[in-house]
């Protein structure tokens, strides 16, 4: 089973609990509404998709409804796997073409991000690519030497300032040293 398999995998739980939110919604629903949407809008918030994304995945089904004419509530389902799938649709696979390629990492706090940049460090050098990891999370107390922990049992170098600097000089600063160093 390969890396981004496993991820995928691991969003099983998520993605289970979020479509059970959904059928629990729109069987409470006797018509497509905008209380109907409002009330999608908010699961889909909840879900950490995003405010913007949950917006335009509304208002995607709004046209959708419209277009396809759908009256019944417990259509909507199959409306929004439509919608949600083509917006996923491409991109499944990191395009590591460029010399050196850079993968930004961002998200809120306790989601796992430096867990998951030490297993792609890993995946990346088992895989034989020369990787060099910046840590531009300067404020979390801690961040730099938990990157440090991960950069040492992947194998790679790491990049780093001291807590509290310009998160913004450790990215420039990382991405000399990559092309500096010839990092994948």
């Amino acid at each position: 089973m390969g890396f981004f398999q496993k991820i995928k995998e691991g969003l099983t739980k998520t993605r289970n609990s979020m479509v059970k939110s959904f059928e629990g919604m729109l069987n409470s629903f006797t018509k497509i509404d905008e209380e109907l949407f409002e009330e999608l809008e908010e699961i889909l918030i909840m879900s950490d998709v995003g405010v913007h994304t949950a917006g335009k995945i509304c208002e995607r089904l709004r046209v959708r409804v419209k277009e396809t004419g759908t009256t019944d509530p417990s259509e909507v389902k199959g409306l929004l796997k439509e919608i949600i799938t083509e917006m996923m649709e491409g991109g499944e696979e990191l395009d590591l073409s460029t010399k050196p390629s850079i993968i930004l990492v961002i998200g809120v706090n306790g989601v796992g991000k430096t867990t998951t940049i030490g297993k792609m460090a890993a995946e990346l050098r088992r895989r034989g690519k020369k990787v060099l990891l910046g840590a531009a999370d300067t404020f979390r107390a801690a961040a730099i030497d938990q990157l440090g922990i991960w950069a040492e049992r992947a194998g790679c170098e790491m990049v780093h300032h001291a807590e509290g600097s310009d998160p913004a000089a450790v990215v420039f600063d990382s991405i000399t040293a990559g092309k500096a160093r010839g990092v994948d």
